[in-house]
């Protein structure tokens, strides 16, 4: 009988492409900034948020995922470090935040698709289920399919934004000095709102390791493509901000009709176009990047018995877990129907909370096992570590507490995605319960 051929990996720049889309996948989405900052605290908001909230994301990540790296990455660093339990807490918390991360994309693909007609009621809930059930598909042939289709698509993302840059560069004829950097007379929850949409465009880097089994040399190669992904990804938020600001566009319609408005208000409807078709883009590799995050971790968490066994069925051809990558898609395609500002909130609330289960298995890993080889070590002795994680916690506090005091909607899924966190413990009773030999 022949051998079995070997699956193929994701290479390097494939990788980066796919990271770009699993992190950022483009500023879209970021056009809500300048309407909570305003001109003074926009730039300076876009640029130290990154700092304070992705450096030592990536940095720990990095450093985990060059001790560990397996499929499952997050879910199977805590469980090493925390025990059973908190590894059903990171995995539970992950699937609820990227089920509202996930719905956010194929609304975004329709806002602007309407950019060209007009896109409402069953026409609208028809093209979401195309986005998810064709993406649903690709993930389903591999991972390589869905490294290839994000190369295309970062190249129809980027594009159109270096064609912006250049036309305005020469066209703008005013002055190219920037408002000063302040805080001074913003809302405490008109901050706490900035900073989501800053961390919601910024965050996701350790999702990126769950399926590191299916990388070429994924010590290295993830140390190159994270790097080479948040530089550019940078560049182009930055970019498109100051842009916005030095070409008086008025913030409400810049957040309301998007990167079609700019695009529209620098070189004419043609350039509204192409930034519409790099909306187009960047919604479906968004979501293609991190349904193929997610769908691995059911996989490993039902080989631990803490989801049905059923979940770890793989295709008998593409060796994908298409059962899991089914359930997220029907899942998903019930969560469409909710607000974009509802889920952005939900979103990061959650995903921050299983961040910080991250850190603690970092320090704890250092504390333990400090002769474990790390291709990748953070430049940190273990007492700076816990000093720098001061940092992203206190990013999050502040937007958390920012929209708990807001008046009007926000609190409301604030509140929703609190309880989301709640029900973890729910979970893990039910499992204890029904399969009692986890509790050695």
């Amino acid at each position: 009988m022949p051998a079995q051929p070997k699956p193929r990996k994701l290479r390097t720049l494939q990788l980066v492409t796919v990271i770009f889309f699993t992190v950022s996948g483009g500023p879209f989405g970021l056009e809500a900034l300048l309407g909570y900052a305003h001109e003074h605290a926009a730039l300076l908001l876009l640029l130290v948020t990154p700092l304070l909230w992705d450096i030592p994301a990536m940095f720990m990540v990095l450093e985990l995922n060059s001790m560990m790296p397996v499929t499952g990455g997050y879910y199977q660093w805590v469980k090493h470090a925390l025990g059973m339990r908190w590894g059903l807490f990171e995995g539970w918390w992950t699937w609820l935040y990227t089920f509202a991360d996930l719905a956010i994309y194929p609304v975004l693909f329709v806002m602007y698709a309407s950019y060209f007609v007009p896109i409402e009621g069953v026409w609208k809930v028809a093209m979401c289920l195309l986005i998810i059930w064709g993406s649903a598909g690709i993930n389903i042939l591999g991972i390589v399919p869905v490294g290839k289709v994000a190369q295309l698509l970062s190249i129809i993302v980027i594009a159109p934004f270096i064609l912006l840059f250049v036309i305005f560069a020469q066209r703008h004829t005013g002055s190219f000095a920037l408002p000063a950097p302040s805080l001074k007379g913003l809302p405490y929850p008109s901050l706490g709102s900035a900073i989501y949409i800053v961390m919601w465009n910024c965050f996701g880097w350790d999702n990126v390791t769950t399926y590191a089994d299916e990388v070429e040399r994924p010590e290295r190669a993830y140390l190159r493509s994270v790097f080479m992904a948040f530089l550019l990804m940078m560049v182009v938020y930055v970019g498109v901000i100051i842009t916005a600001q030095l070409s008086h566009i008025g913030y409400k319609e810049f957040a309301e009709k998007g990167m079609p408005a700019l695009g529209e208000l620098v070189a004419g409807r043609w350039l509204g176009i192409v930034l519409s078709i790099g909306g187009m883009a960047s919604a479906i590799g968004l979501y293609a990047a991190n349904l193929l995050a997610v769908s691995r971790l059911p996989k490993v968490m039902a080989d631990d018995e803490l989801m049905p066994a059923r979940l770890h069925a793989l295709h008998p051809r593409f060796g994908t877990p298409y059962v899991s990558i089914i359930v997220c898609s029907v899942v998903i395609s019930l969560m469409t129907f909710w607000d974009f500002g509802d889920l952005v909130i939900i979103d990061v609330t959650i995903y921050g909370a299983g961040l910080f289960l991250e850190y603690i298995t970092l320090i704890k890993m250092r504390i333990r096992e400090p002769s474990r080889p790390r291709p990748f070590r953070v430049p940190l002795s273990t007492t700076w570590l816990c000093a720098l994680l001061i940092l992203p916690v206190g990013v999050y506090s502040i937007a958390l507490s920012g929209v708990m005091i807001a008046q009007g909607n926000a609190l409301k899924p604030a509140l929703f995605a609190i309880g989301c966190l709640l029900s973890a413990e729910v979970v893990w009773r039910i499992v204890l319960w029904r399969k009692p030999h986890l509790r050695a």
